[in-house]
């Protein structure tokens, strides 16, 4: 089991997205995702988003938003809490071209027909309603999502 950070940046209507094409040995390979990553030793989510955030895009974000956490639970990957945060202001300019993928900014719309995980789908749900904090369990088999838990 392990912790990773997840962060949506938000302009002009649209989510700050790496295409993940990159990494070798990547569960993510081919999907669109937000910046984030694995959190190190003695690190909170907080400070595990704003380090992955700046890593993979040059930015530093002043408004991050702790929105929920995610487990993911996987036949495949194992078990994963993933702290979902948003964002909507930064400093700096991007560099669109990172270790993992190429940076594109996505129109919301589309974002459900891009290669996403399933569950992915009801999490942007959630962010666009402003549900306030939440928990979601999303199990898979493979690449299927099986079932879903969510909580307030």
């Amino acid at each position: 089991m392990f912790n990773t950070t997840l962060c949506y940046i938000e302009k002009d209507g649209a989510y700050l997205m790496i295409h993940r094409i990159k990494k070798k040995n990547d569960m993510n390979k081919d999907k669109w995702l937000g910046v984030g990553g694995k959190l190190e030793e003695g690190e909170t989510p907080f400070d595990c988003a704003r380090r992955e955030i700046k890593e993979e895009t040059g930015v530093t974000v002043k408004d991050l938003k702790y929105r929920g956490i995610i487990t993911f639970v996987s036949d495949l990957y194992g078990t994963e809490y993933m702290h979902l945060f948003t964002a909507t202001e930064y400093d700096g300019e991007i560099d669109y071209d990172c270790d993992e993928g190429r940076l594109e900014w996505v129109k919301k719309e589309i974002v459900p027909s891009l290669p996403i995980w399933e569950g992915d789908k009801i999490f942007f749900d959630l962010i666009e309603k402003d549900t306030g904090f939440f928990s979601l369990k999303l199990c898979y088999e493979g690449d299927k999502l099986i079932s879903h838990t969510l909580e307030f």
